[in-house]
């Protein structure tokens, strides 16, 4: 598992690259959407200038998200990382958009392609240069749990879908002399464009209103606090992503008659489980002695909180 200084690295490294590779793909389709008349190519286009804007906005949000926390702000910058998937979202909404209405304009007034040839061979560079870039992320994001390298990833996940498309959509222009289906790819193209844009603000939202991590970590989290010697109980675990970093709060029932350095001991040792299953955890506890009747947070959200 790499450092939290390591982590931090590649994820600038995936952040720069990412730009590179975006500005790259704009201009090769810059040419190849003018020089073909494509509008399938064009809306390609457009959601590779929104990637740039897009990278641009992961690599100041990673620059940002990684700044050591302040007196203002014990926390650290880490929600950075939520608030730029988000705007990422809204670019990948605000293309898909812009494609759907010119795509809807087309079949009213449709317009003719020339040099498909052309349109194939820059689609197909820039498929192989967006499969490199994917698997590359995904393994930044995998190691690190970077929330704005995994929505800059989907980005190219989605290039990757609509470049086949439309490489098929020429293909089929050329060889059936079928121009609207080019139009047609190019809706359906704009279409998943926005869906896409709605799991990825979804998910940014979540994460920047404290959604609990996921019932898997939770549940090992727990299980990892109930098997340290001397804890009779656990409850009110709370959890949060904050950029990568996983947050833990909790409870834990120890005898009462336990001294205060007996009770330190204990809640360090649970620390320092929590610590070695998700490393870089923060890791809050509270002592509570078993058995004691109190108002629990568990008993008062919804009245069914499991874990």
């Amino acid at each position: 598992m790499p450092s939290f200084i390591q982590n931090e690295r590649l994820k600038k490294t995936a952040a720069c690259v990412a730009v590179g590779v975006a500005v790259f793909l704009c201009l090769l389709k810059t040419f190849g959407a003018f020089y073909t008349g494509s509008l399938a190519v064009l809306s390609s286009l457009i959601d590779s200038l929104s990637d740039v804007v897009a990278s641009v906005i992961t690599f100041a949000a990673i620059r940002f998200s990684t700044k050591p926390a302040t007196c203002e702000h014990r926390y650290g910058y880490g929600r950075a990382e939520s608030i730029s998937a988000l705007v990422q979202a809204a670019f990948i909404a605000g293309s898909g958009l812009f494609v759907m209405y010119d795509a809807v304009m087309r079949l009213i007034e449709p317009q003719p392609l020339a040099h498909s040839a052309s349109g194939i061979i820059v689609m197909g560079i820039s498929l192989a240069v967006t499969m490199g870039l994917i698997f590359f992320q995904r393994r930044v994001a995998r190691l690190t749990n970077s929330r704005a390298i995994a929505a800059d990833s989907a980005h190219y996940v989605v290039d990757v879908l609509t470049n086949g498309a439309i490489i098929v959509s020429l293909l089929a222009v050329r060889l059936f002399d079928c121009a609207w289906f080019d139009t047609f790819t190019a809706f359906l193209i704009s279409a998943y464009l926005v869906y896409q844009a709605y799991g990825l603000g979804k998910d940014a939202l979540e994460d920047l209103t404290d959604r609990e991590l996921k019932p898997e970590i939770r549940t090992r989290a727990l299980d990892a606090l109930l098997n340290v010697k001397g804890v009779k109980g656990v409850h009110d675990l709370r959890s949060r992503d904050l950029g990568g970093v996983y947050y833990f709060e909790a409870h834990l029932e120890m005898d009462g008659h336990l001294t205060l350095f007996q009770a330190h001991e204990i809640c360090t040792k649970a620390e320092q489980k929590i610590e070695k299953l998700f490393p870089n955890a923060q890791v809050i506890i509270h002592q509570d002695p078993h058995g004691i009747k109190e108002i629990r947070l568990d008993d008062t959200i919804n009245g069914k909180c499991r874990l």
